[in-house]
């Protein structure tokens, strides 16, 4: 049966195995029938605060727990989307939220409250002690929330997630229940997602990655093993966590991945159940992705494309072919539903083997940005190859090209692209070389002065490296032009909040 309502789904899944595990926190479980029932009552709560109105935002301030998944479930079933915020984000931040988004209320704990209270714009605040959390509700209570719940229609918002904005306040992407049902048919389709894995959630309740295992939960029957943000610290605790209780599934990051590889991790802890590996959000280096194949040579390793306002991802490569080092690890083809546009400057279509920006259509597109008519438009446009009818596409500013195989590979952004000298460089190649070919860095990132023309190039490693050493490597890879003028050497690369290269602070770097 086709649902429109990703609780639907849970409803069937109770149905089907109550007793099944849901979610492992700590020494703490939760088995499906017993999550449903707690997320019904605090629906219930939701839905007589708001006076029974839904399609209102409810925002989210706790830590990744049992709890904060059974209210993000709750605000689902009350016919609301739910947008969690970051416990750690400035207060300036959550302050841009409030005034953007006009969130209708906000879950969080007592302890936590005295962090929101006093903040300008702060909408009222529901605290999750003072909500039913246990036993179950009356046959007519839970019919009246689900009825509530059943006005939903698929396009309606699910969530909020908040990404970052050239002037300082997040844009709230909106995106809707039947683009998270869509993506995980079409996964299921294409045989990358089963029934009943057990997966490693290590993705903050911010990213989109979180909102997918909630899916794998509700949709699939998947337990979530919640492996606490500190343990990124120490990924030795985190793959025996894993082993314990048997891992199966993954949907990672690279960047943890990369530091499993480069301690030599998956010798000491081997992951025997491992069988279905997925990597999203940066470029994986390459070297570092054939020592997770070389180690776990059965599991299924899947690379994943799209940003955030793609839900989740429209593009995916499952590794087959062996990959030499250097070789970048392609984005693959579309997932069913979703088809891809590579435009040219002129916005033409590109030609074989040429590179183009990479344009999506489908049902995978985000709503736009909350309360964010201006910059929505700026990027969710007509199709400029359709003329007949409104067909919005989005335009993601990564250029890409198709290789000898037809699968498309991530050639860099378009706003990486620079003008050096009269000519035209792709400064995700110079990263790609101190990486990937000379692997002389853990990891790198490239930025460019416009103003004293010099590219800057920062660097990661155990040590400082001798800059005439480093040049005359990367010299004889690339032409003297493409050769940085500065070199910064940091012990570790700043990341922002999806846990990405953080180019704009490097950026304010040069200027401080």
């Amino acid at each position: 049966m086709y649902h429109i309502n990703l609780t639907e789904y849970f409803d069937d899944l109770v149905k089907r195995s109550p007793n099944r595990t849901a979610v492992i926190e700590g020494d703490s479980s939760i088995t499906a029938a017993v999550l449903r029932q707690r997320c019904l009552a605090i629906g219930k709560t939701i839905s007589d605060h708001l006076q029974g109105n839904i399609r209102q935002i409810i925002a989210v301030y706790l830590p990744k727990s049992i709890d904060s998944i059974a209210v993000d479930i709750a605000i689902i079933y009350s016919g609301n989307a739910y947008m969690n915020l970051d416990l750690k984000q400035p207060a300036q931040r959550t302050i841009n939220i409030f005034a953007l988004i006009q969130p209708a209320l906000i879950i969080t704990r007592r302890a936590l409250a005295e962090q929101l209270e006093h903040l300008p714009g702060c909408p009222p605040l529901l605290l999750l002690e003072d909500m039913a959390r246990h036993g179950s509700l009356t046959l007519e209570d839970e019919q009246a929330l689900l009825t509530k719940r059943d006005r939903i229609i698929d396009t309606d918002p699910l969530c909020i997630i908040n990404t970052s904005g050239s002037t300082g306040t997040p844009k709230g992407v909106v995106l809707n229940h039947k683009s998270f049902i869509d993506f995980t048919e079409s996964a299921t389709a294409a045989g990358l997602l089963r029934e009943e894995e057990v997966a490693a959630s290590l993705s903050p309740l911010i990213f989109d990655i979180y909102s997918f295992e909630l899916c794998m939960l509700m949709a699939k029957g998947c337990t979530l093993l919640l492996l606490p943000e500190t343990l990124a610290a120490f990924p030795a605790r985190m793959l025996e966590l894993m082993v314990t209780h048997r891992v199966s599934f993954i949907f990672w990051v690279p960047t943890i991945m990369v530091n499993i590889a480069n301690l030599n991790l998956l010798d000491q802890i081997p992951l025997p159940d491992l069988q279905m590996i997925w990597f999203a959000g940066e470029v994986f280096p390459t070297a570092k992705c054939n020592y997770w194949r070389g180690k776990l040579p059965w599991a299924t390793f899947v690379n994943l494309y799209g940003p955030i306002e793609i839900t989740l991802d429209c593009l995916y490569h499952v590794l087959q072919r062996e990959l030499a080092d250097d070789d970048p690890i392609p984005i693959g083809k579309p997932f069913r539903n979703t088809d891809i546009i590579i435009l040219n400057d002129e916005d033409e279509s590109v030609r074989q083997g040429e590179e183009g920006e990479l344009c999506i259509r489908g049902t995978s597109l985000a709503l736009g940005y909350y309360n964010n008519p201006d910059k929505t438009a700026l990027v969710f446009t007509q199709n400029p190859l359709n003329k007949a009818y409104p067909e919005y596409i989005y335009r993601t500013g990564d250029m890409v090209c198709a290789n000898e195989y037809g699968e498309l590979v991530f050639k860099g952004r378009k706003d990486t692209l620079i003008k050096h000298l009269g000519y035209r460089i792709e400064l995700a190649e110079i990263e790609h070389v101190l990486v990937n070919k000379l692997k002389i860095v853990k990891n790198c990132c490239a930025v460019y002065n416009s103003e004293e023309k010099r590219i800057i190039l920062f660097y990661e490693s155990e040590m400082q490296l001798e800059i005439k050493r480093l040049r005359a490597s990367i010299g004889g890879i690339l032409p003297k032009y493409m050769i940085p003028a500065v070199y910064i050497w940091l012990s570790a690369m700043p990341l922002n909040a999806n846990g990405k290269i953080d180019r704009l602070k490097l950026k304010g770097m040069l200027k401080d």
